[in-house]
């Protein structure tokens, strides 16, 4: 499939790598957080947005985003150990460079939450304000990863490929 430019595009798997993912238990244990890090989110999403609205329920709103920050956490490590497994390196892989350097903005805004909430050093709407913040940068992540899931199924079914190729 041409990228943009007439040239070929990278596939984002080699025959070796897609081998590895496949085999690699951490695909799994991604499958399963990937989802479960989605339910948390909507819930705590759901529990921010009410202590903004009404300033009720702070203590829900604080506990749901330090568990959406916990599972985030188990996700990263796993998916870093995953990216060992397939690609040979912890982080960065070409094939996930943006989406890891997104996940560093994740990352970084999550444990800052954790931080002010330690601390004392934000009000609960700052606090809430600040986790949005947190939530809209992991939005633009999973939005990222399913991109990629995407491409990667498009990539494994030619058949799709060229059937969508044809219908532009």
């Amino acid at each position: 499939m041409p990228a943009r430019g007439g040239q070929p595009r990278r596939p984002l798997y080699s025959p070796a790598e897609r081998a590895r993912r496949d085999a690699s238990a951490w695909t799994l244990v991604q499958g399963i957080l990937a989802p479960l890090q989605f339910l948390v989110f909507l819930v705590s999403l759901g529990l921010v947005l009410r202590t903004l609205a009404t300033g009720e329920g702070a203590s829900a709103a604080n506990a749901s985003i330090v568990v959406k920050t916990l599972v985030l956490y188990a996700i990263m490590v796993t998916g870093s150990i995953w990216e060992k497994d397939v690609f040979g390196r912890y982080l960065f892989a070409p094939a996930f460079y943006w989406e890891d350097m997104v996940s560093m903005l994740v990352l970084a805004l999550h444990t800052a939450y954790l931080v002010a909430l330690a601390t004392g050093a934000l009000d609960t709407a700052g606090l809430m304000l600040l986790a949005l913040a947190a939530y809209a940068s992991y939005a633009v992540n999973a939005a990222q990863f399913l991109l990629k899931l995407r491409a990667a199924r498009l990539q494994a079914s030619p058949h799709v490929v060229l059937f969508t190729e044809g219908a532009r």
